[in-house]
């Protein structure tokens, strides 16, 4: 390790908001505890240029954990035959858009496992409901791959942002993690897709996965990089009994929120969430987020009822200050490291790069 170099790669990704390739592989390789406090103070200062101290708060709805797929990592996966399956009604998830707009969200995040049920007609029905009763809010979907007809169909709907994680930017890395079927070409055709028909698109990867390299981390950096997305969801890696890397370890908070102020500085205007793994790891994650640039969280709008049955990982957090209901909980929590929630849309595009 040459923690001299690593300071250096630091310095120059905080003067350039670009490295190459193999940089971001020497950066993440000999990154120290001097060239993290480096990078976690710029990607504080830019994202307190932009955005000030606000932290935006989403709700999330989770439709349905149905999945066709059967991606090794998933504890949702269509072989997990242990999974206790269940679908919101139209009218379940329209009812978690109105408890929601009280408690001040003003941002639903739709999000399922790629479920045959939810068609276009479907989710249109949902979409144009809630923006019918909530005209001021943004609806967010996060329903995987789709045809560019349905992302079409969806966006003039009204849907205005769309959330599909990249996984990894190494073709070899994504087979590892993916069922034949899938492929990482169309993964990528959807994100373009996605960014061409006018969504705020947001990718994003696991931290830790198996067989992921440091080279996979840069490539994935490099990705975001030229990608630009207006939304990045990075999480560690947390695995399932029930999958085949149900033994694998888990994923650092460390590295999540190294590269956590690296997406900052690559992409200063970025809406970053500090995800529910990261919290799920670590009972202070949501925090460590925060203070290593992230700006969004997403508190659990879905029923109590089902909250535990969207299992991705083992031990997914769902009720405190992850529970939509204990906001002021949440309130609180930020209010303490100096952070506060925001209760308005928080459009990356509506915000001046430096």
């Amino acid at each position: 390790m040459d923690l001299e170099k690593g300071i250096r790669l630091a310095e120059k990704l905080a003067a350039n908001r670009k490295l190459e390739e193999a940089e971001y592989q020497e950066l993440i390789e000999n990154r120290s505890s001097a060239s993290t406090l480096l990078l976690r103070e710029e990607a504080v200062r830019l994202r307190q240029r932009i955005y000030e101290n606000e932290v935006f708060i989403r709700g999330l709805i989770e439709i349905s954990n149905y999945c066709k797929n059967d991606c090794l990592y998933c504890g949702i996966r269509q072989s997990n035959h242990t999974c206790d399956r269940y679908r919101l009604t139209e009218k379940e998830i329209v009812s978690c858009a109105d408890q929601g707009y009280p408690l001040g969200f003003r941002t639903f995040v739709l999000q399922g496992g790629e479920d045959p049920y939810f068609t276009d007609d479907r989710l249109e029905s949902i979409i144009r409901q809630i923006k019918l009763l909530h005209p001021d809010c943004a609806v967010t979907l996060s329903m995987g791959e789709r045809s560019s007809e349905s992302y079409l169909r969806l966006y003039q709907a009204g849907a205005e942002r769309y959330l599909l994680r990249h996984e990894t930017a190494n073709e070899a890395h994504y087979r590892k993690l993916h069922p034949p079927e899938m492929s990482f070409s169309n993964r990528l055709r959807c994100l373009a897709e996605l960014k061409r028909i006018g969504y705020q698109t947001g990718c994003g990867m696991m931290v830790g996965s198996p067989g992921q390299t440091s080279g996979c981390l840069a490539q994935d950096l490099k990705l975001i990089e030229r990608f630009q997305p207006e939304m990045c969801g990075i999480g560690p890696f947390i695995p399932h009994p029930a999958t085949p890397f149900g033994k694998e370890p888990p994923g650092t908070a460390e590295l999540t929120c190294f590269l956590l102020s690296v997406i900052r500085i690559i992409s200063p205007t970025v809406l970053l969430p500090a995800t529910t793994a990261l919290s799920t790891l670590k009972p202070d994650g949501r925090e460590m987020g925060i203070l290593s640039g992230a700006n969004v969280v997403m508190p659990n709008l879905s029923p109590v009822t089902v909250r535990g049955k969207y299992e991705l990982y083992q031990g997914k957090v769902s009720s405190g200050a992850e529970s939509a209901q204990h906001v002021r909980e949440l309130e609180a929590r930020m209010r303490k490291i100096g952070y506060k929630l925001s209760v308005n849309r928080g459009d990356a595009r509506k915000n001046g790069k430096e």
